[in-house]
């Protein structure tokens, strides 16, 4: 077994570059190709690279890529220029280039709209705790990520900015919601980039880009001030990225309460989920699920992906049985419609009340108003019982899961699809609509339902050249196990050198 400095070498083998000081506008763009997240922040620790050659790198892989691939929401780049000015903090990231999803995350007197017409123009008054956090981590932040309108579907598709592509095929999504993201850090942009995750908005993206993703507990990473949770607790912030040592101390630099949490989840042993991405997971037991609990389709490819990765871990010392928790997918699905419905349908209605308009197709999407229609039936005790289903659900999760460690599924039922198919503009009916993304996405949002952390890892590509990612999920609170086990699967199966050909 390796020990913790090679096998987080190993599994950041995105910093193989030399370090060297770039010296020209083409070497600045390239060092971006050459590290991961980490990786930079140790070349400008050690003033082999300055802050501002590394923020100008990025703006210009940025001009550079998103006429093609479509994912810059905003740009916020003389916001970054002035706060490398005013001098950055001292922290894990100083100095790494950074975007922010467009989707209630705000910095006070900048623009977020969310992915909606309806919100063109719209300017914070607040920043949020998440991106104070980010800034104290060193991280700078020069624009936002496309989202479809306001994260309600798995392709980042809508009518403010347009279709956002995979840097894979551009004829397929990039996932969603947080697929602007996911498509700026596949094209090379930046390495690792914040991303939000209601029902599989962080693992979906990551599957389809081939990168790696993890969504947190509930309660794991800050939300407010504006609210210190979304969608009746669906809802969760991280990052999409390329390393899992990335990630884990992206995690170490924002988690913990914050002013106003009804809740928390417990933090990692030792303090530090870095620490945890070099550390023996030990014999796991593994629940193998491939096939859906709703019963759909898996295209055989996924499938196969799936148990090539249970045949891994088996290699590796785990114990892998096929089982699966036995939870009433059809009235969980219902219930977060519900909560989902209802919280649009408010959300909607005071951005209405505000403006002095009335929302039509002039400025929502069709299934976003079949979201807003359906959300003003609902009544307080609708909420209320769809509320109580997701909590049997949860405490039926955690019986199945004192069993297991971890389950282990597909991300997705298949392969990234192509534009057009799940977009909110799909010229069917909400009913329709629904059953499309639920066929594609069967298996991500029941974590958003119980509040437990899920990981995608980049394992496996298609005969035609796509992604297909692999599903980790843990118990409530166990991110760090989780990182243990991917730090462990990445070196023995390394994915950072499977990047798509952009010239």
């Amino acid at each position: 077994m390796m020990d913790r400095r090679q096998l987080l070498a190993t599994g950041a083998a995105l910093a193989v570059a030399t370090p060297v000081r770039a010296k020209g506008k083409a070497m600045k763009s390239s060092i971006l190709d050459g590290h991961d997240a980490m990786g930079l922040a140790e070349l400008v620790k050690a003033r082999q690279i300055a802050p501002t050659e590394l923020l100008e790198a990025a703006i210009a892989r940025a001009e550079a890529l998103n006429p093609r691939f479509n994912f810059m929401a905003q740009k916020h780049y003389d916001y970054a220029r002035a706060a490398i000015a005013k001098g950055l903090p001292q922290g894990p990231f100083t100095g790494v280039p950074w975007l922010l999803k467009d989707l209630n995350t705000y910095i006070a007197g900048e623009v977020t709209e969310g992915g909606s017409r309806f919100y063109k123009g719209y300017r914070a008054t607040v920043t949020s705790e998440l991106v104070r956090r980010y800034e104290k981590a060193g991280l700078v932040i020069f624009g936002k990520t496309t989202t479809p309108e306001f994260g309600l579907t798995g392709t980042t598709e809508n009518k403010l900015t347009g279709d956002t592509h995979n840097p894979w095929n551009p004829d397929h999504i990039a996932g969603g919601s947080s697929g602007g993201s996911a498509a700026a850090v596949a094209a090379g942009v930046i390495p690792a980039a914040h991303a939000t995750d209601g029902g599989g908005s962080i693992r979906i993206p990551a599957s389809c880009c081939g990168l790696f993703g993890m969504k947190p507990s509930r309660g794991r990473i800050p939300m407010g001030p504006v609210r210190t949770e979304g969608w009746g607790g669906l809802s969760c912030h991280h990052a999409v990225t390329h390393s899992v040592r990335d990630s884990a101390a992206l995690m170490d630099a924002t988690h913990g309460i914050e002013p106003g949490s009804r809740y928390s989840a417990p933090a990692p042993e030792g303090g530090s989920f870095l620490a945890h991405v070099g550390r023996d997971p030990g014999k796991l037991r593994i629940a193998l699920m491939i096939t859906p609990l709703a019963g759909s389709a898996v295209d055989p490819e996924v499938a196969a992906a799936t148990e090539a990765t249970a045949k891994l871990c088996a290699s590796l010392g785990h114990h892998v049985d096929i089982a699966a928790p036995k939870i009433d997918v059809a009235a969980i699905g219902q219930a977060s419609f519900v909560l989902i419905a209802s919280a649009v349908a408010a959300d909607i209605e005071d951005r209405a009340k505000l403006l002095g308009s009335s929302p039509g197709p002039d400025v929502l999407e069709p299934i976003t108003l079949g979201f807003h229609g359906y959300g003003k039936t609902l009544s307080g005790m609708d909420v209320a019982r769809a509320n109580n289903v997701l909590q049997t659900a949860a405490i039926s999760m955690a019986q199945f899961m004192a069993d297991y460690d971890v389950i282990l599924s597909p991300t997705l039922a298949a392969p990234p699809l192509k534009l057009g198919q799940i977009n909110l503009t799909p010229g069917v009916d909400l009913p329709t609509w629904g059953g499309r993304a639920a066929t594609f996405s069967p298996y991500t949002q029941i974590a958003n339902m119980t509040g437990q952390p899920s990981m995608s890892l980049p394992l496996a590509m298609s005969k035609a050249g796509l992604p297909i990612g692999i599903m980790f999920t843990g118990r409530y609170g166990e991110e760090a196990l989780l990182y243990s086990l991917a730090g462990q699967i990445e070196a023995a199966a390394p994915w950072a050198a499977r990047k798509p050909n952009i010239s």
